[in-house]
């Protein structure tokens, strides 16, 4: 039974009904997030000020440009000055509506009917200003959303936004990684709330189901990261993004080693196993405690030393990784990995691209017991 179960789960992964990736743009305001940074109130108000005389100033215009159209009642025998002009647009669009300067003829009460009318409407839109922005923030969320679709190229997509998720994208982010080329997906509305104070382009759903992968654009993605708490779970995300995506990069997290193989054969290409590296941490420091304090360091990109990657610079071609300037610990050739005293790596070539360990600050504090 549980046999049979799995590929009807498989398949319904794929199934074509109502699936988020097929959704017009508007339909995926409030699943997608794209954040966006917000200018200072004093500057939306300013903003808004300077659309409200932009309002005033075109309706002078055109106020003036009919003119002979109005009658003042106060003085019927003079025509309309720019001042008057200036006064009947500033008590039109504001509603005032004193009736002293009224259109007259027909050419002037159409251009009040299809110009001043909408005028008078945009300028109590942009004074009213939190109307405008409850009005406006939808479309303005759709907007960027096709936007993010439609450039949406070599990525990083982040399924599961827990404490390894969050440590992941915090490599990302010390190693110069910009935060609108990450995505996470998480059911957590909190953690992608988190997640949006970084910067980074949220989608909410479940990593196990394919529309919500290719919403978050695994298909075109780079990288992919798997970050789920549970390990059937990573299974299942791993084989569903790579069906998605054969050439991604995918590096998945499982707590028990057993399960190690089967996320293998899903599609990883590097599998963490978190349990055992915890335990091998907590027996290293018994023993040995600056080692783990140094480990520990080197997987803290943005303090003390961290491990990074870098391609072979032009006067290195020919020399050996041994004796480089930086403490390299392994090559990268044609995707491949070798140990740095692998004599097949001993001269390096156009191409070759080294693991070396780079040096943020200059010392190591010992952490107090």
């Amino acid at each position: 039974m549980a046999g049979r179960g799995f590929p009807r789960r498989l398949r319904a992964l794929f199934s074509p009904e109502d699936r988020l990736d097929n959704r017009p743009d508007y339909a995926l305001v409030g699943i997608v997030r794209v954040p966006h940074l917000e200018s200072s109130p004093w500057r939306q108000i300013f903003s808004r000020i300077m659309w409200a005389i932009g309002a005033i100033i075109l309706a002078v215009i055109i106020t003036y440009a009919e003119r002979t159209g109005y009658q003042d009642s106060n003085d019927p025998d003079n025509g309309m000055t720019l001042v008057d002009c200036i006064y009947y647009a500033t008590v039109s669009l504001t509603t005032t509506g004193y009736g002293d300067i009224t259109p007259i003829t027909q050419s002037a009460r159409l251009a009040n009917v299809i110009l001043i009318t909408p005028l008078r409407l945009f300028f109590l839109i942009v004074l009213i200003g939190t109307t405008l922005q409850a009005l406006t923030e939808r479309s303005r969320q759709t907007f960027r959303i096709q936007r993010w679709r439609s450039s949406l190229r070599n990525h990083t997509v982040v399924i599961g936004y827990g404490t390894k998720g969050r440590s992941a994208v915090a490599a990302m982010l010390a190693d110069d990684i910009k935060p609108g080329d990450i995505v996470v997906v998480d059911n957590d509305a909190n953690a992608l709330e988190l997640a949006a104070l970084k910067g980074l382009v949220t989608v909410h759903g479940s990593g196990t189901k394919a529309d919500v992968l290719k919403l978050a654009g695994v298909t075109r993605a780079k990288s992919i990261i798997v970050a789920t708490n549970i390990d059937d779970t990573a299974v299942l995300v791993t084989l569903s993004a790579r069906e998605l995506n054969p050439r991604a990069t995918i590096v998945a997290s499982i707590r028990e080693s057993e399960n190690a193989h089967l996320i293998e054969q899903s599609g990883a290409d590097s599998v963490v196993v978190s349990a055992e590296t915890t335990g091998r941490l907590l027996g290293l420091a018994t023993v040995t405690p600056s080692v783990v304090t140094l480990t520990e360091d080197l997987l803290s990109p943005e303090e003390g030393f961290s491990v990074a990657e870098r391609p072979v610079e032009e006067e290195e071609l020919g020399g050996s990784p041994r004796h480089m300037r930086d403490l390299v610990l392994g090559v990268v050739r044609h995707g491949q990995l070798y140990r740095v005293n692998d004599s097949t790596v001993d001269t390096l070539e156009i191409g070759d691209r080294l693991l070396y360990v780079r040096m943020t600050h200059p010392t190591i504090t010992q952490k107090e017991d």
